[in-house]
């Protein structure tokens, strides 16, 4: 055997991927949250009897076309399913409360949690038909988005949907997740085939995105009729 002190050649190793900081992240806590426009409370069943009253109507009936539950045909039902979505660890569930109805109108949980790869996504989310397209509506995503970045440092945030819903597409795109594709036949919801869109925005994309939302956000950004001055559009890259 002929031995050699030859250097390595490291254009030789197989690709890896770069190295990265790979302590766990922590895991969220029922803690509330609160913003310019809006709150978000640790779901709990007390919050039944209002978001009740937020899901009436033929619009309401209708917001829940692409979700796994809903409607509720009761209020007695929507009490089960509110009380016992609160008592889930994964997903995390807060209601929304939005400043100018001070009532609970939707809610919005941390889901898919992997505190070993650092990886979590926003979703579950559900508003009135009231509250959608509104600034507390982009503001309740805004505030757990940035307590998964900023408070706790994912590095992952991901965004997914059936991939026929095409307004929570375009919110993904608002806010500036990447769309990295599709799985079809991914799930089954509701006796139909769902193909499920698939987003997501790294920690190193957060802090640009995170600066545009806040600005987007800010009280000098609306005037007195409560209508933003500038759009949330993403910018091109």
């Amino acid at each position: 055997m002929i031995e050699t002190n030859a250097p390595r050649d490291p254009a030789s190793d197989p690709p890896v991927g770069p190295l990265v900081d790979a302590a766990p992240r922590p895991l969220p806590a029922r803690i509330a949250h609160r913003g310019g426009a809006v709150t978000l409370e640790p779901l709990h069943a007390r919050h039944g009897a209002e978001l009740w009253r937020a899901a009436q109507g033929e619009a309401a009936a209708e917001s829940f076309a692409y979700m796994g539950y809903g409607p509720f045909l009761t209020e007695a039902a929507l009490a089960t399913f509110v009380a016992e979505f609160a008592a889930q660890h994964d997903p995390l569930a807060w209601a929304v409360r939005p400043h100018v109805s001070g009532a609970a109108e939707g809610w919005i949980t941390l889901m898919d949690i992997q505190p070993k790869n650092a990886a979590i996504e926003i979703g579950n989310i559900w508003f009135s038909p009231r509250m959608q397209r509104s600034r507390a509506a982009t503001e309740a995503m805004y505030l757990l988005m940035r307590h998964a970045m900023d408070d706790l440092g994912y590095r992952r945030l991901v965004w997914k949907c059936n991939a026929l819903n095409a307004p929570s597409r375009r919110a993904a795109t608002r806010l500036g997740f990447v769309y990295e594709g599709e799985l079809r036949a991914h799930l089954v919801i509701k006796g139909r085939r769902r193909d499920t869109a698939f987003f997501s925005m790294l920690d190193t994309e957060w802090p640009e995105r995170r600066d545009a939302i806040a600005a987007w956000l800010d009280a000098a950004n609306w005037d007195q009729d409560g209508r933003p001055k500038t759009s949330l559009g993403r910018r091109p890259v």
